[in-house]
């Protein structure tokens, strides 16, 4: 498992809570950036941890929207919550990041309380991304590449061409010394829809001002994948949308608004790669 985003500053209460960025938080955009995926994931930690004061393990988070509207940078953050709305069946938690007193990104969770499924027959799609094989290792690298036609691979080998893409990341716990959740390992994960849906044959060209995640179940376990599903782009404005699965199959989608960054796009292969990555094999083949 990667180092976590975040270690929190000693001496504050729960209530003061300071997070302070470690390396894996930092962003391939810039020096000083913090990656929005380190951001989702402590707006996620913040709701999750709302939701538990108020005592409702009735019920799952639905739907997860993040706006990152300045450049969060590596500097302590604080986090802080709202409960907008609290009913039976619901509940509605908005939350926002903060540093230096300024408000960086904001994000809102909606929770729903599970229920009977219906009996009447409704459409769903048939198509089922694969995750990479189970005895497939990659060593310290934090995810592997897949892309049409060139299968999975290292970040060091990421195919930067125009085919459909895939990833499949491993996790990296939000504050160090804590247990990842199911729901911040998927907050933080969909925020890398950027990835999936804008990485093309010149690197990583679109900076992503959103996500929106939908969830019809948790995860099981803390590896996720996501699959480009679909993508529309105009005068340098880029919408996709992507699904996003585990081993036992999809459990939502994901989608994602950009805008064009060419001057500063990103070469991922080697970002995210760890130290001292492994090469990517099958132990099965490989024996």
């Amino acid at each position: 498992m990667t180092s976590a985003f975040f270690r929190l500053a000693p001496g504050r209460d729960a209530q003061s809570e300071q997070y302070l960025p470690q390396s894996s938080a930092g962003s391939g955009w810039g020096s000083g950036h913090m990656r929005g995926m380190a951001v989702s994931g402590a707006l996620a930690r913040a709701t999750e941890k709302t939701v538990e004061e108020l005592g409702r393990q009735d019920l799952q988070p639905v739907r997860w929207t993040l706006d990152l509207f300045r450049p969060a940078v590596m500097k302590p953050s604080v986090t802080s919550t709202t409960v907008v709305r609290e009913g039976r069946r619901l509940c509605l938690v908005d939350a926002v990041l903060s540093q230096g007193g300024e408000a960086v990104a904001r994000a809102s969770a909606l929770y729903l309380s599970p229920t009977v499924t219906p009996e009447g027959m409704v459409w769903a799609s048939a198509y089922s991304p694969q995750p990479p094989p189970e005895d497939y290792s990659a060593g310290s690298a934090e995810r592997l590449y897949y892309s049409d036609g060139a299968g999975w691979s290292l970040p060091a080998d990421a195919q930067q061409n125009g085919d459909r893409k895939q990833i499949w990341q491993f996790a990296i716990p939000v504050v160090e010394g804590e247990q990842l959740t199911a729901f911040q390992m998927a907050a933080s994960v969909a925020d890398a829809a950027n990835v999936i849906i804008n990485l093309g044959s010149a690197g990583l060209e679109f900076i992503n001002a959103d996500v929106t995640l939908a969830l019809a179940r948790l995860p099981e376990g803390l590896e996720l994948g996501l699959a480009a599903l679909d993508r529309a782009e105009q005068h340098g404005i880029s919408v996709g949308t992507g699904l996003v699965f585990d081993r036992v199959g999809v459990v939502g989608s994901v989608t994602v608004s950009a805008v064009g960054n060419a001057r500063r796009a990103v070469d991922l292969r080697g970002f995210g790669q760890g130290d001292g990555a492994a090469p990517l094999t099958n132990s099965s083949a490989a024996t």
